[in-house]
């Protein structure tokens, strides 16, 4: 009895083992994609936005979510179209990216305040936060080396 126990704890950390190895091979994977596609990435990033916006309005419109709410999401996601406009150098000492980054940390905390309040089924959960909170600020995330690896003649850094 006690040695398969043990053999299930070994085999659990070998799975977590694989999975983070997975994780990592899938982040280089999309961080090389995006160094060498970054006008692409821009392109892709910006129809992200716009479809998190489209589902914000929509939650707004169909589910009755807080004007509040809705209102820092589309304001988190116009701070995120002044970030595209120096992408793929995206500057961490720049107000655009601070905002942003307190704003996810906002948006956040007005979710966790409306799901604890009203019920709803945790795949519905999960996808507004996958959709409106977490893709858009994984995807500058990921890219945030592609700036080093651009060639100087594609786009001047200010500065």
């Amino acid at each position: 009895m006690w040695f398969i126990y043990l053999l299930s704890w070994l085999s659990l950390v070998i799975q977590i083992s694989f999975v983070t190895l997975a994780i990592a091979a899938g982040l280089y994977y999309l961080a090389e994609l995006i160094e060498e596609y970054t006008v692409a990435t821009s392109r892709i990033i910006k129809y992200m936005i716009m479809f998190s916006t489209g589902v914000l309005a929509g939650l707004y419109v169909f589910e009755g979510f807080p004007v509040l709410m809705v209102g820092v999401g589309l304001f988190t996601n116009l701070v995120y179209f002044g970030l595209l406009q120096t992408f793929p150098y995206i500057l961490l000492s720049s107000p655009n990216f601070i905002l942003s980054c307190v704003l996810v940390v906002v948006n956040h905390y007005m979710a966790f305040q409306y799901f604890a309040q009203e019920y709803y089924p945790f795949s519905e959960v999960l996808a507004y936060f996958t959709i409106c909170l977490w893709v858009i600020p994984f995807a500058f995330f990921v890219s945030l080396s592609a700036g080093e690896n651009v060639l100087p003649s594609t786009m001047q850094q200010g500065g």
